[in-house]
């Protein structure tokens, strides 16, 4: 055997024997590591200042964020027939603010109400809307359609008052109305 074979030999079993061996496994643990809460089959009550129940929100699992944020998937928002406002909301996403006063809705928001305007079946749809479930407002400058009935509008935006039923379009309102 010549030198060179064996230097083959001796670099061939110094590669075989580093490759077997087991790779270093590394992991950074940080500290900084946020320990919010998760849910799923969400049931949250809202009450006045008697405790009276004045609306619901049922969501299919619910998330706290690090900004203390709580973010909600495939929600539903129905008020109490205490409250007087009959209608029932559902979106594919919320997100409740930090005071919790706000609901950020989002992904195919869709307001249905039984008695809505002109005392007709009423659907509004959007992609997205803000929800103040205790001053019973939405609010949105997102594209909107309605339904009342047969008749149906288009606007940019909208403001509604859900407790005394009374809607205002922003911009851009076209319509159809059949008699």
């Amino acid at each position: 055997m010549t030198i060179s074979g064996l230097v083959f030999i001796a670099i061939g079993s110094w590669y075989l024997a580093s490759s077997k061996q087991k790779p270093e496994i590394t992991r950074t643990i940080s500290d900084t590591a946020f320990g919010g809460f998760y849910l799923r089959s969400v049931r949250i009550l809202g009450t006045d200042g008697n405790g009276h129940l004045l609306y619901e929100i049922e969501a299919e699992y619910a998330e706290q964020q690090e900004n203390n944020e709580i973010e909600l998937q495939n929600v539903r928002i129905n008020y109490s027939s205490g409250s007087e406002v009959p209608w029932t909301i559902n979106a594919d996403t919320a997100t409740i603010s930090n005071d919790n006063e706000l609901l950020l809705l989002s992904g195919h928001v869709v307001a249905i109400s039984e008695e809505g305007f002109s005392g007709q079946v009423t659907e509004i749809r959007t992609p997205m809307m803000e929800i103040y479930p205790n001053g019973y407002k939405a609010e949105t400058d997102s594209r909107v359609q309605i339904r009342i009935g047969s008749r149906s509008l288009t606007a940019t935006g909208m403001l509604a008052s859900l407790q005394e039923n009374r809607l205002h379009l922003k911009s851009n309102v076209s319509g159809r109305f059949v008699p």
